[in-house]
């Protein structure tokens, strides 16, 4: 009715209240809104901490993130990266990668710090060395299309752009559900896996 979509007033309402350059400030007002507005369906408080926690324990230089969506994630993920690191997201609807690319740039991080790719995960996958110039990442969220976990993994195996040791982290497993995935996480005997119980956002 308003002409506006859900992720555009969550933005006017994060200009209009978060203090600019201050990322922690900008997840905080998002989830203010998220908890009191409108639902979106970003990480959240609570799952974010074991984003935190995680990202923290491996101090990726290199990090990709499937599913930019309103950049609540992106933004997490880029106060936690070690100096020096590089994060890379792709985000395949345009309308929603406008307003990340606005949070993002309002948290202060530059395009040498967080480059946001628009595209579909499958056609992008594949033309981030010579395209983006990632030769591996340490470190992949994925939190988009639960049924593009398993291709994408898949993809990010066949490309070669997963480093030794490489942590891959993926949301909603469980609920929604990407059965497949985690079938094959826990048995191509490629992967250790392990399960963070965590009750959905807001």
């Amino acid at each position: 009715l308003t002409g506006t979509s859900r992720e555009q007033r969550a933005f006017q309402y994060v200009l209009a209240h978060a203090i600019p350059g201050d990322p922690h400030h900008i997840l905080q007002t998002f989830d203010q809104w998220c908890y009191h507005c409108e639902h979106l369906s970003c990480v959240g408080p609570d799952k974010g901490r074991i984003v935190e926690r995680v990202l923290l324990e491996r101090a990726p230089l290199r990090v990709l993130e499937l599913g930019t969506y309103c950049g609540y994630g992106t933004v997490l993920l880029a106060q936690g990266l070690p100096p020096g690191a590089r994060l890379y997201t792709i985000e395949g609807n345009p309308r929603h990668a406008a307003v990340a690319e606005k949070v993002i740039r309002l948290a202060g991080f530059s395009e040498q710090t967080v480059e946001l790719i628009v595209g579909p995960s499958e056609e992008v996958i594949p033309r981030l060395r010579e395209k983006h110039g990632l030769m591996n990442a340490n470190f992949v969220f994925m939190d988009h299309w639960k049924r593009s976990y398993l291709r994408d993994l898949r993809l990010l195996e066949s490309h070669q752009l997963l480093a030794e040791g490489a942590t891959i982290l993926a949301d909603n497993v469980l609920f929604p559900g990407a059965p497949h995935f985690l079938q094959y996480a826990k048995t191509c005997g490629k992967y250790h896996c392990k399960v963070h119980r965590a009750s959905l956002e807001y």
